[in-house]
């Protein structure tokens, strides 16, 4: 693994009965400020339990939660030891679903949510979207027709709106786009439920062309429509279902 060119980090003794949430704090430091990188070996245990003046088992106890929070892995061997975590989105993903399910946030939220996220990506897709993106868009759209499966097209409609998000040249909306669409798929499971409505999947070809035209109002008013009227769907499905 690559070390970073940057000055060594330096860590401060801890004197704490938690030491090792202050260790933690001090490695996330000194990702921060870019001092640690992606990739960086940290120091040995036995170096690290003296530069911070803590237990070996402190010190432990540190780098099992930053391993559990994704932000250091251990590599076994004689080239082992823990190293810096490159970033995993499914992370972030995985955080925003426990964070729906422990908070019953209810699906009014989530549309509200959606829909305005929306309208910042296609604006933005608008100006930045490439011919290839736009391709692409039209290619899920039209496999989105032959498909009859609700699965089936819940693949198609994320894999849309990836691309989508990705034509904003902003990894932080894919993230956004992938979370929202993963917690969105728990209401649209189920062997009763409906496919959605020809009118919709038109609704994708109509997006592509006003993304083509370069009309952002068009674009996102669209998409709204589109969104409230999936919506719509989903709640007649999941109150369907719940009946």
């Amino acid at each position: 693994m690559a070390t970073s060119s940057l000055a060594k980090p330096s860590f401060a003794p801890v004197k704490t009965r938690r030491a090792f949430e202050v260790i933690c704090e001090q490695i996330r430091s000194q990702l921060a400020a870019g001092t640690l990188k992606a990739g960086d070996k940290l120091p040995a245990e036995r170096e690290l339990a003296v530069e911070f003046q803590v237990s070996r088992s402190a010190l432990r106890e540190a780098l099992r939660s930053l391993e559990v929070a994704g932000i250091i892995r251990n590599v076994k061997g004689t080239k082992g030891g823990a190293f810096v975590q490159t970033a995993e989105p499914d992370r972030i993903v995985q955080a925003m679903q426990d964070y729906v399910h422990l908070g019953d946030i209810s699906l009014g939220e989530l549309t509200e949510a959606r829909i305005a996220l929306q309208d910042i990506i296609v604006r933005l897709a608008c100006e930045r979207a490439t011919e290839k993106d736009l391709a692409d868009l039209e290619i899920i759209a039209e496999r989105t027709k032959r498909e009859t499966s609700v699965e089936a097209r819940y693949h198609c409609a994320a894999e849309y709106y990836g691309v989508l998000a990705r034509a904003t040249k902003n990894r932080i909306f894919g993230i956004f786009v992938d979370s929202l669409s993963t917690i969105l798929h728990e209401f649209v499971q189920g062997p009763d439920y409906e496919t959605l409505q020809q009118s919709l999947i038109e609704s994708r070809f109509k997006l592509v062309r006003h993304l083509r035209a370069k009309d952002s109002e068009a674009a996102v008013a669209e998409m709204r429509k589109h969104l409230e009227r999936v919506h719509r769907h989903v709640r007649k499905n999941s109150k369907a279902a719940k009946g």
